[in-house]
């Protein structure tokens, strides 16, 4: 079936204020500390994931919520003028999420105020637009994940592929992933996500059977047990993992790209620019140890500028 995109992104958008150099220690009392450097950038998982994948040549929609105000016009020019189409944004009542992230070095600490995120649900999303579906920020816009096994079951009946990102989870509580990753082609966590999730899945298989829930550390300790445990859902899962790359377990093989070596300026959306380049290069037919290294290449180079897109390749810089 024709779809007028090749990716449409589900998710969260918002300013980013990065204050670089931050100290680990806040001193409150109105005292006054400097930092090194300070940006005014787009953020939001979903909205550096579209700007990638546009500059990566994927004709990239985005849907999600923003408010009528200063920050949510800011998020939609930005995305614009990625070449990122914005039409289906829904423009609501409630203030558009902002985010503060302190960084020190290649760590950082991340301040949102979610704002109009937990709004966003599936109804607001457009069905039959785009031959993949990438889904952001799972764990900050719950009306949204709610509906999702229905909605991705609804695109792929219809041809299209899905993919999911949930990011971090502010509760720590990991639920509900599992719901949902049978409607997933492509699962793309981070390390720490994949092995927080399929530890909450391990408990809750644990408390549903006739032995009852096993200790509080059941599930698996390794980056590739958990990687299995989760394609045993349905997905591939591909895992981003810091200094030793990525890898990818699919069908019960284990591929593996090596990081890219580079002095970071910034890392801010680095694991969204690798979203990005994974399903571009996916989307043009490319075999999985190739897309996993399109995308190692393209996390790797987004920490070259301060922001997640300002340094984000193009496919003939990549």
């Amino acid at each position: 079936m024709a779809r007028d995109f090749d990716l449409l992104v589900v998710g969260d958008a918002n300013p980013d204020v990065v204050l670089s150099g931050a100290p680990r220690g806040l001193a409150y009392g109105q005292r006054e500390q400097l930092v090194s450097g300070g940006d005014l950038v787009l953020g939001g998982s979903g909205a550096i994931t579209a700007c990638g994948a546009a500059r990566l040549g994927l004709r990239t929609a985005f849907a999600g919520r923003v408010g009528d105000d200063a920050a949510g016009r800011f998020v939609l020019n930005v995305m614009a003028e990625h070449g990122v189409d914005v039409s289906h944004c829904v423009i609501g009542p409630r203030p558009t999420a902002m985010t503060v992230v302190l960084a020190d070095g290649t760590d950082r600490a991340i301040l949102t105020s979610p704002g109009c995120l937990p709004d966003l649900t599936v109804d607001d999303v457009p069905r039959g637009l785009a031959r993949h579906v990438h889904v952001s920020s799972y764990f900050l816009q719950p009306a949204l994940a709610a509906g999702l096994p229905g909605f991705l079951a609804g695109e792929r009946r219809g041809g299209a592929t899905t993919s999911l990102d949930t990011n971090d989870d502010p509760a720590g509580a990991w639920d509900g992933v599992g719901e949902v990753l049978g409607e997933v082609d492509v699962f793309l966590p981070n390390a720490a996500e994949a092995v927080s999730i399929a530890r909450n899945l391990a408990r809750n298989l644990a408390a549903r059977s006739s032995t009852g829930a096993g200790p509080s550390g059941t599930g698996p300790e390794s980056v590739e047990a958990a990687a299995a445990r989760l394609g045993a859902l349905g997905p591939a899962v591909v895992v981003k993992n810091g200094g030793d790359g990525a890898l990818a377990w699919e069908r019960g093989r284990l591929t593996r790209a090596p990081a890219v070596p580079v002095e970071a300026v910034d890392t801010v959306g680095a694991g969204d620019s690798f979203d990005a380049g994974f399903l571009a290069a996916r989307l043009r037919g490319m075999s999985l140890p190739e897309c996993l290294r399109v995308a190692v290449t393209c996390g790797s180079l987004s920490t070259q500028a301060a922001g997640g897109t300002a340094a984000q390749p193009t496919w003939e810089e990549l």
